[in-house]
């Protein structure tokens, strides 16, 4: 058994064949999955997904790119959905940056106080964090620290490999690895992974993004998932069924699912 932690099923590149990827997916043992919050616009949809499927479950955030919709988006009622698991995808993303450097500075000044408020949220409602971090670790390591985030932890989604995140192993959090491991050019990720405790790792495709090899250039789906647990294995130099009890056991834990 597989578990995805962090999967787009509410995207409209699913929409025709929904219940064939299901099916795909559940043929190779992939049978539960985290449909992380990110837009605003698509949770209503996801959220009808997760009432309608078994295996199926949610979670509430804003997106660093969509945090505009933040000051009109409500957690609740649907914080106290039964299927609703996390807080998150939230987090830090300073890859798009644009404009001059008070520009840029103003723009992680606002990624920074609704990447807190969802901390705050998360901690107030006992939700674990799906958290975001691109070009900005230092910031996101230093955020999660003084908010106290350890008292419900979460997944680093898409782990970038920053040696300076693995701290946060110690503080409740585990590191989602997904399609990027099997990439010829994630070097930094391949010689990180076998840093991080097992106890700590989850799996994520991310689809329809990151698809991994070698379907590269497709649609990513959570059957792909097999892909993933295999080139992990293949890294720690162990059995693949490991890894799938390992960060099945991980998600369960964490998600409480």
């Amino acid at each position: 058994m597989i578990i995805d932690t962090h999967i787009h099923l509410e995207d409209e590149r699913y929409v025709e064949d929904f219940e064939a990827v299901l099916a795909r997916a559940r043929a190779v043992g992939v049978t539960q999955f985290v449909l992380p919050g990110a837009d605003p616009k698509t949770l209503e949809r996801a959220v009808a997904l997760c009432e309608a499927h078994e295996g199926l479950y949610f979670a509430l955030g804003v997106h660093p790119y969509d945090m505009e919709a933040f000051a009109s988006f409500s957690f609740e009622p649907l914080i106290r959905h039964p299927k609703c698991v996390a807080i998150g995808e939230c987090g830090l993303d300073y890859y798009r940056l644009e404009g001059s450097d008070a520009q840029k500075q103003e723009e992680k000044a606002r990624q920074h106080a609704v990447f807190r408020a969802q901390i705050r949220t998360a901690i107030a409602y006992q939700k674990p964090l799906i958290v975001h971090i691109r070009d900005a670790s230092h910031d996101a390591k230093t955020i999660l620290l003084e908010e106290g985030a350890e008292a419900v932890g979460g997944v680093l989604h898409c782990y970038n490999a920053d040696a300076e995140l693995l701290m946060l192993a110690k503080s409740g959090f585990y590191f989602g690895i997904g399609g990027v491991v099997t990439f010829k050019n994630a070097r930094k990720l391949l010689e990180v992974l076998p840093k991080i405790p097992k106890d700590r790792l989850l799996i994520e495709t991310d689809g329809p993004y990151l698809t991994p090899h070698p379907h590269r250039g497709e649609r990513n789906e959570p059957a792909y998932c097999t892909l993933v647990a295999q080139k992990m294995a293949e890294l720690l130099e162990c059995e693949p069924g490991e890894i799938e009890a390992t960060t099945t056991a991980n998600a369960q834990k964490l998600f409480r699912i």
